[in-house]
């Protein structure tokens, strides 16, 4: 069992490893309401809408984190703003805020000297390089995330279930969206220098994608997804060691990997006789998101 385990005797595996299991906390919060509310193609673009902000940062030898936090927090106020206009679809400001906000940072890392080196790095992050400080910033951003699913929970869920409902109940349905942008911004800054924007969507929609299949519950769905996120890690870290692939990737495949895993299982759950009763406990037959 040496192959196994002998990997994450080294010192950078071990980091990687912790700073992935910390990453999978944070995506699986806040990645359940991205597949619930069906915002995937927003948590696509918010990823993307932080590259201005840590270009800048970049060239000002400032914070990447704070620079990638302020950007998507921009994009995520131009989301809101743009939803409002009743003559525009949600998506169509969403894709006008995309296009212009990855246009612009490309723009500004033109102008730095290391530019397919900087660009590399944004996409696809270096979880190999996880600082011990790069943990504590992961840390506290999971106790934040966490503060943010707890206080908000039940305007989510009102929110993504019955809107209407919500503002019956007096659940401020404004601020609970604003709070969810929160959440997902939050998500997204704290993970992408670990495993880069096009990677951490993987964390972010497929481990709650791969339990939303077989869950009955919006608990249920977070806890499953943090532990399908911290298997991914382990697995794609140990297939990078032997195999010598990159390790952001590969973790961010293996996450991809097992929804496909799941939506295989669930088809053949479901194939049964037509006109046979659902089988006791199929999570498909009586979803309880709301609960």
């Amino acid at each position: 069992m040496e192959w196994l385990f002998a990997p994450f005797g080294v010192s950078f595996v071990e980091r990687a490893l912790v700073g992935g299991l910390l990453v999978s906390g944070i995506c699986a919060l806040a990645g359940t309401w991205v597949v619930l509310r069906g915002m995937a193609f927003l948590g696509d673009a918010m990823s993307h809408g932080m590259l201005p902000g840590v270009a800048a940062a970049s060239l000002l030898n400032g914070s990447l984190f704070v620079g990638a936090l302020l950007s998507a927090a921009a994009m995520a106020l131009g989301v809101t703003a743009l939803s409002r206009s009743p003559r525009l679809s949600r998506d169509t400001g969403i894709g006008l805020l995309f296009v212009g906000m990855l246009a612009t940072g490309v723009i500004l890392v033109s102008h730095s000297q290391s530019f397919a080196v900087d660009l590399t790095g944004f996409l696809f992050g270096d979880v190999l390089a996880v600082r011990p400080r790069d943990l504590a910033v992961l840390a506290a951003a999971l106790c934040v995330a966490a503060g943010i699913a707890a206080a908000g929970h039940r305007g989510f869920v009102a929110l993504t279930f019955d809107p209407r409902k919500a503002r019956t109940l007096g659940l401020r349905p404004r601020l609970a969206n604003a709070l969810l942008l929160a959440l997902l911004t939050l998500a997204i800054t704290a993970s992408f220098h670990v495993v880069g924007t096009l990677l951490v969507f993987g964390l972010l929609i497929a481990p709650p994608a791969a339990v939303v299949l077989w869950a009955r519950g919006v608990p249920t769905v977070m806890a499953g997804a943090a532990l399908l996120g911290a298997l991914s890690t382990f697995t794609g870290l140990l297939v990078s060691w032997h195999l010598g692939t990159a390790a952001g990737a590969t973790i961010a495949a293996t996450a991809v990997a097992l929804f496909f895993l799941s939506a295989l299982g669930a088809g053949l759950r479901d194939r049964r006789p037509r006109g046979a009763p659902a089988p006791a406990g199929d999570p498909r037959k009586e979803p309880e998101y709301p609960s």
